[in-house]
């Protein structure tokens, strides 16, 4: 069994993280274009945070999730909520 990342553990895979963030932001999600800092995030990060390489090009499950999120959070906020249109005459 791995123990729990230590603190500076954990800062130095979120800096990867962040860094793989910024470059994805910059080039429009492409992960070729990313490929350094995609090997640092995988490098940096605990094993048990990893998943199978054929799950995604972006490995790291909880941190994949998590921009996914914000970004679907961001666009809510910037361009609200069009609900989809339901059954018509349901009532």
């Amino acid at each position: 069994m791995m123990t729990a990342p230590n603190s500076a553990e954990r800062k130095t895979c979120w800096d990867a993280r962040d860094h793989l963030w910024k470059c994805l932001d910059d080039n429009d999600d492409n992960v070729a274009s990313c490929q350094r800092f995609q090997s640092e995030f995988e490098a940096k990060c605990p094993a048990q945070w990893l998943l199978a390489p054929f799950h995604s090009p972006l490995q790291v499950k909880y941190f994949t999730k998590r921009r996914d999120f914000l970004k679907y959070k961001e666009k809510m906020q910037t361009e609200g909520f069009t609900p989809a249109e339901g059954p018509q005459g349901a009532s």
